[in-house]
C-alpha cells in the first residue's frame, strides 16, 4: 500500500545554512554516473498532496498514472496545457535529502523520482535515453528551475545553492524527461543509460 504525505507537513522545521549545504556537495557528485537505483516515487494526486507508492505505472500520455501532471497543466505552454517535455521529473536524492535535513521530507520536494544518480548535464545531455526500471526515459532539453514552493519549504539558502552555476551544472534542482517507452518502474529498480537504443527511436 503507498504511503501518503502532506505538503504542510513539518513546515515549521528551521533550513540549512549554506555552509551545511556546501558540505554535501561532495557526497552529492559522488552519485553513480550509471545504474544509480529509485530511492523514491512521489506522486502529486492532488495541489498539496503526495502519494509515495512502492512501484508505479510510467506512460507515454498521461505520465505517471495518478499524477496530476496532465490535468495540472503547464504555465510554459500557450495554451494551459501539460508541457510534454515535461512529463516526468527527476531529483538526485542525495540532494533532496540534504535540503530536507532528512528522509523524511524529501518528498516535499514535488519531483516525481528520486534517483541516486548523476543527472549532471554532462553526465545525462538532452536527448540521452534513460532505461529506469521497464520504462525509458528522454532527457528534455527544458530546464528544471526552483519555485516559490521549494523557496518555503526548504529555504532561500537551499534555492540558491540549486540554483548556483554549480547547482545547475549539476541539475541539483532536478531534470525534466518526456517518456519514450511505457513501464513500471519500482523503487529500487536500476536507472541505465542506454546509448545504443538512442539511434533506433
Amino acid at each position: 500500500m503507498a504511503k501518503t504525505a502532506r505538503v504542510g507537513e513539518n513546515q515549521a522545521v528551521g533550513h540549512l545554512s549554506r555552509d551545511r549545504l556546501e558540505a554535501g556537495l561532495d557526497t552529492i557528485r559522488a552519485s553513480p554516473k550509471d545504474g544509480g537505483r529509485i530511492v523514491l516515487i512521489v506522486r502529486r494526486p492532488a495541489v498539496g498532496e503526495r502519494d509515495l507508492p512502492a512501484e508505479a505505472v510510467i506512460d507515454r500520455v498521461t505520465g505517471l498514472e495518478g499524477d496530476n501532471w496532465l490535468t495540472r497543466g503547464s504555465s510554459s505552454t500557450p495554451d494551459g496545457s501539460a508541457h510534454p517535455d515535461k512529463q516526468i521529473t527527476l531529483i538526485n536524492a542525495r540532494l533532496a535529502e540534504l535540503v530536507a535535513d532528512g528522509k523524511d521530507r524529501m518528498a516535499l520536494a514535488g519531483d516525481q523520482l528520486f534517483m541516486d544518480l548523476d543527472l549532471s548535464l554532462d553526465n545525462l545531455p538532452p536527448g540521452t535515453l534513460l532505461s529506469v526500471g521497464e520504462a525509458l526515459l528522454r532527457v528534455s532539453e527544458a530546464p528544471h528551475t526552483g519555485c516559490a514552493k521549494f523557496l518555503e519549504r526548504f529555504g532561500v539558502e537551499a534555492l540558491r545553492f540549486v540554483g548556483s552555476r554549480a547547482g545547475r551544472q549539476l541539475r541539483l534542482r532536478g531534470m525534466n524527461a518526456r517518456v519514450a517507452v511505457s513501464g513500471i518502474v519500482r523503487v529500487g529498480d536500476l536507472a541505465v543509460k542506454d546509448p545504443a537504443k538512442l539511434h533506433t527511436q
